[in-house]
């Protein structure tokens, strides 16, 4: 026998009331009974405390009648005492705080955190049946929740507002509040409990790594693994892209983010490569935004010196003071630059003649710069010296020759042949290049040296650098060029002085003089310019949503000569925008729409008011961001859908929504669902992704004909937008996989009533044309004889 009965119940309350046979005069129990169960003489079973269904869930008993001897007459009978639950326990979490963390832009949905209760009511009843909730979350941003729980599992996970917007360097942790609920959370009665949990949100890991150094010319095997990216999730597929387009790429990515540089790097060639690494998902879309990776390649010293030609020359005059500077060596070396790898040492290693003595010269360790070092030399004893030189770097050496002439002293002046080249008049807009003048002096030294070269410089009325000279190496001539556009504007009038002086330094006591300078004046004409435009694109961004009269931009001008400017907008194809003819700006005239194009192109006119109206254009260009104002719609025209009749069970279809607003790189975020509740008992929609669902049939009780589902489908946007679309089903006869539908009538194919009509009416003409034929030769045959009528049988009838 089983009984049950409900923990907590009063005591001494009675169970069950046996009956004995004689001889049996009493009752005996046995078993779990922990002193809470008795019987009477009389059979009456009854317990004596509150029963608790936590400490035991089930009393095993037994019943016998004894005699009066004691012996058993009948039994024992099994008895069973069930004790039922009611809710008497609270939940109770298994930590009163819990700690976190989670990866910014982590998947949504993607539980990072088990929160766990207990309740040791029966589970298999609402008593024990717990539902977990998040009560608060700290800070609170913009009223948007960035975590979400799984009321039955006690899983946390991100929302997809959480996945977006979740930003360590912003608020680098948060705290929630969780409650469990029993009785599932149903009832106002049930008992409940709370914990609090303490999440760090730690950094995005899809980040560039640190710069790599990587040693040229490395012998180690190759590939070399210089450094690693990873994506924040498992399963991504990485790739590298050459930003630099080179015909050798001398790395590679495996499918762990691993990088690798494939074969050995001259620095020479090149020391430094950039590239990006990309993660894209198991559909070959991108992930997030590529990685800019840096790798410089490390110098070592495998190149030697190089002399700067095969024979340097030097001028050194003939009383050139001792400690005077002849000239510099510069040797070149490729390794990298301000290294001990490029770090060069120059000494003499041979003086040709060693007249009047050796040791003439000396040259600086590090600099390369001769000088003279014991005495002064005379050209008409030795005119030339020729040195040896060796430069080195801590493994090379290398010979560089330098050949020194010995040259007459300078101790005379440039002269020029005139003082004053008059006035010179130019339009502002002569050519940048052309030659303007032409100036000479004269030095009375030795031809085709230092002190005889004439170098000439623009020492005043030229603060703008608009015009310089260059020197003719054989004659000395000086060319007057325009190396800046000439300006009205600014310099109408410009006295020039020239200055001639020699690149070897005059002997002392000799000075430059008067002789040495000249003039001329520069009188610029006026040219009307057109306007110039302080930049050559303009730029702006706005919404696509903006109220028209919105200015949305302005540009700027101005004209050289100080005139007015008007300015007008070319290109305008769609009418969107106006500009303010005096100040530039620009405003809408009408609805802008990102889609239609962004970004917008037009160009903008400056003309000047009066003058020769000359104008100039410049470009504007305006970027429209994206407002969700596009409902969804199908991807395509989905005329073929269709199940074959009749349905041995319940089948789906898949479907594609897509719409024309600007998406981030995840892609959109379509819901679907069955738009009408009359279809809601045929067909229910499944979402499969962000843009493919999937329709199926909720039975196979369908007709041979077409269905016409409508689908509601939202885009969760800001704000969401919905549309319902029309997805023709049709249940027709397959065979071999392909639907075989009633042809409909077409215009100009009859139907098959009309057919038959035709076919009797085609038949009744033929019948009227033979009975015609036939009653003519009965009269033929009445006109003849017997004969003719024989012979008319196998001869062809005459008309």
């Amino acid at each position: 026998m089983t009984f049950s009965i409900y923990e907590g119940q009063e005591p001494n309350q009675i169970i069950f009331q046996f009956k004995a046979n004689p001889p049996a005069v009493t009752f005996e129990l046995t078993g779990e009974t922990d002193n809470i169960f008795k019987i009477e003489r009389e059979g009456l079973l009854y317990y004596t405390r509150t029963l608790d269904r936590e400490t035991r869930s089930t009393h095993n008993l037994q019943v016998a009648t004894l005699d009066a001897n004691g012996a058993i007459v009948e039994g024992p009978v099994p008895i069973t005492i069930e004790v039922k639950d009611v809710n008497d326990n609270r939940p109770t979490f298994l930590q009163s705080k819990y700690e976190a963390s989670v990866r910014q832009n982590s998947r949504p949905g993607k539980p990072f955190l088990y929160v766990n209760a207990t309740d040791l009511d029966d589970p298999a009843t609402p008593n024990g049946q717990l539902s977990y909730q998040i009560v608060i979350q700290l800070p609170m941003i913009n009223d948007v929740m960035y975590f979400q729980i799984n009321n039955k599992t006690g899983a946390i996970s991100l929302t997809r507002e959480g996945s977006q917007e979740l930003n360590p360097a912003k608020n680098p942790s948060y705290n929630l509040v969780i409650s469990v609920k029993d009785m599932g959370g149903q009832s106002e009665n049930s008992f409940s409990d709370t914990t609090s949990v303490d999440i760090i949100v730690t950094e995005n890991i899809w980040k560039a790594p640190e710069p790599v150094e990587m040693v040229e010319n490395s012998t180690d095997p190759h590939p070399i693994k210089i450094t690693q990216v990873r994506w924040n999730d498992p399963g991504a597929q990485y790739s590298l892209v050459d930003k630099e387009k080179l015909p050798r790429f001398p790395f590679s990515i495996d499918q762990e983010g691993d990088i690798y540089v494939t074969q050995p790097l001259d620095r020479e060639e090149k020391d430094a490569y950039v590239f990006y690494a990309v993660a894209k998902d198991e559909y070959r879309k991108p992930l997030s935004y590529p990685l800019e990776i840096h790798v410089k390649v490390e110098d070592i010293n495998d190149n030697p010196p190089t002399c700067p030609s095969p024979v340097t020359v030097f001028e050194v005059q003939e009383n050139e003071r001792l400690g005077n500077s002849i000239g510099t060596l510069t040797a070149h070396d490729r390794d990298e630059e301000n290294t001990a790898n490029s770090l060069l040492n120059y000494r003499i290693v041979e003086q040709t003649p060693k007249l009047p003595m050796d040791g003439l010269f000396l040259i600086q360790t590090y600099a390369g710069m001769l000088q003279l070092a014991k005495q002064s030399l005379k050209k008409q004893d030795t005119p030339q010296y020729n040195l040896t030189i060796e430069v080195s770097d801590k493994d090379f050496k290398t010979l560089c020759f330098v050949q020194i002439n010995v040259i007459d002293i300078n101790d005379q002046i440039p002269i020029f042949e005139k003082s004053d080249y008059g006035n010179l008049t130019l339009a502002e807009d002569t050519n940048v290049g052309s030659t303007i003048l032409t100036i000479q002096a004269t030095d009375a030294d030795e031809p085709f040296t230092g002190s005889s070269k004439i170098l000439y410089h623009i020492i005043k009325g030229d603060s703008e650098g608009r015009l310089g000279v260059d020197t003719d190496p054989h004659t000395n001539t000086g060319y007057v060029i325009i190396k800046k556009p000439l300006d009205f504007e600014t310099a109408a009038v410009s006295n020039i002085v020239f200055k001639a002086e020699n690149p070897e330094p005059l002997v002392f006591g000799v000075t430059y003089n008067e002789s040495s300078f000249a003039k001329f004046t520069l009188f610029v004409t006026d040219v009307n310019e057109a306007p110039e435009f302080s930049q050559y694109v303009f730029q702006a961004k706005v919404s696509e949503d903006v109220a028209i009269g919105t200015k949305v931009g302005n540009v700027t001008a101005k004209d050289p000569e100080g005139l007015d400017i008007s300015y007008s907008l070319r290109g305008d194809t769609r009418g969107w925008l106006k500009i303010d003819h005096v100040t530039g700006e620009i405003f809408s005239v009408a609805p802008l729409d990102r889609e239609a194009g962004s970004p917008y192109r037009v160009q903008v006119v400056a003309t000047e008011v009066g003058g020769s109206s000359l104008s100039s254009v410049s470009q504007f260009y305006l970027i429209l961001t994206d407002v969700n104002d596009n409902p969804p719609r199908l991807a395509k025209d989905y005329t073929d859908l269709f199940f074959c009749h009749p349905l041995s069970a319940p089948g789906s279809l898949i479907f594609e929504a897509t719409d024309d607003d600007q998406h981030s790189f995840r892609g959109p975020h379509f819901t679907f669902s069955v738009a009408s509740e009359s279809l809601q008992n045929d067909w229910q929609v499944s979402k499969i992704n962000g843009t493919h669902a999937r329709l199926s049939t909720r039975h196979t009780d369908f007709e041979e004909r077409e269905y016409v589902v409508l689908i509601r489908i939202n885009d969760g946007g800001r704000p969401p937008l919905e549309s319902i679309v029309s997805l023709p089903v049709t249940f027709c006869s397959c065979g071999e996989g392909s639907c075989f539908r009633p042809a409909g009538h077409q215009p100009g194919i009859p139907t098959v009533g009309m057919a038959v009509g035709i076919l009797l009416t085609t038949l009744l003409v033929i019948g009227i044309i033979l009975a015609v034929v036939f009653i003519r030769m009965k009269k033929d045959k009445g006109k003849d004889n017997v004969e003719s009528a024989q012979a008319s049988e196998v001869k062809p009838l005459r008309s």
